[in-house]
C-alpha cells in the first residue's frame, strides 16, 4: 500500500465532510468518532462535491439530490444514487491523516 497525507485530524468539525487531494484523486474524508473515512469526491448520480455534503454517523448525503452513501462501503443508501463510490484505506498516524489511493476498498473504480 502506498499512503500519502491526506489532512489533519485537527480539520475535521462535527457534521461536515472535508475536500482533500491525494495525487490526482479528489477525496471527501468524514469522521465517525476514532474512525476516518475516504471516499471519491463525486457524487454517482449528479457528478458534484460529496465534501460538500453533511455526514451523520457512517452517512454522507449529496448536498444537491440527497442522495446517501455509506462510507464504510462506499454504496448508496438513499436515492437517487444508485450506484456506489469508491471508498480508499485510511491510516492515522499521530494528528495527521493518509490515504491509499491506489487500493480501493470495495473494488469500485474512481470516475
Amino acid at each position: 500500500m502506498s499512503f500519502e497525507r491526506a489532512c489533519s485530524l485537527d480539520e475535521f468539525r462535527e457534521g461536515e465532510a472535508i475536500a482533500a487531494k491525494v495525487g490526482d484523486q479528489e477525496l471527501a474524508l468524514a469522521r465517525d468518532g476514532d474512525e476516518i473515512f475516504a471516499v471519491e469526491d463525486i457524487c454517482s448520480h449528479a457528478a458534484v462535491a460529496l465534501s460538500e455534503g453533511e455526514v451523520e454517523g457512517c452517512t454522507l448525503e449529496c448536498w444537491l439530490h440527497g442522495s446517501r452513501f455509506d462510507l464504510r462501503t462506499g454504496k448508496p443508501t438513499g436515492l437517487p444514487a444508485t450506484e456506489p463510490v469508491a471508498t480508499f484505506p485510511v491510516d492515522v498516524r499521530g494528528t495527521d491523516v493518509y490515504v491509499d489511493v491506489t487500493t480501493t476498498l470495495n473494488g469500485v473504480v474512481p470516475q
